[in-house]
């Protein structure tokens, strides 16, 4: 990550954008022109450290209120969350009841994480793919089809982010 390129955040683009002289580490702004941009502030030789700090607070946020939502819907506990750099898959689950996200779901739309914490709290129901699985998946999240596309589609450019040479 560096200043000048351009990250998804929740689906949607935002530029990458140094403020050496200002206070805080990374947040959000709308420009006047409506484009969306990830203000980092700092050194430079921080900024990409502090990117990444930053997706993987954003992710651990959004996937423990959805996993906690989903939970509370299927009447289970999650025992542990834990947000990991996974390159083989998007989330796990143990019959422990702990689950593992990847940090890149943040990068992906809204929905399309809704669904992975869907599909890994419904792992705590059913913990295999059978049509039982499938069947609690849908029940609590109706955009399952359109998520497993979006992630066919676009789920390896997820992976071009975050790796630093």
């Amino acid at each position: 990550f560096q200043a000048g390129v351009v990250v998804p955040l929740r689906g949607v683009a935002h530029r990458i954008v140094h403020r050496a002289g200002s206070r805080g580490t990374v947040w959000t702004e709308t420009r006047d022109s409506g484009e969306k941009i990830l203000c980092v502030a700092g050194g430079a030789e921080y900024v990409d450290r502090r990117i990444h700090d930053f997706l993987k607070r954003e992710a651990r946020r959004d996937l423990q209120k959805a996993s906690d939502h989903y939970a509370a819907e299927l009447g289970v506990k999650v025992k542990r969350l834990s947000i990991r750099d996974q390159s083989s898959r998007w989330g796990s689950c143990t019959s422990a009841g702990s689950l593992s996200f990847s940090w890149r779901l943040i990068l992906a739309p809204s929905f399309v994480l809704d669904y992975l914490a869907a599909h890994e709290v419904a792992h705590l129901v059913e913990m295999n793919h059978s049509p039982r699985f499938w069947k609690v998946v849908a029940r609590v999240c109706p955009k399952v089809e359109q998520a497993k596309t979006w992630l066919d589609v676009h789920g390896n450019d997820l992976h071009r982010y975050g790796i630093t040479d």
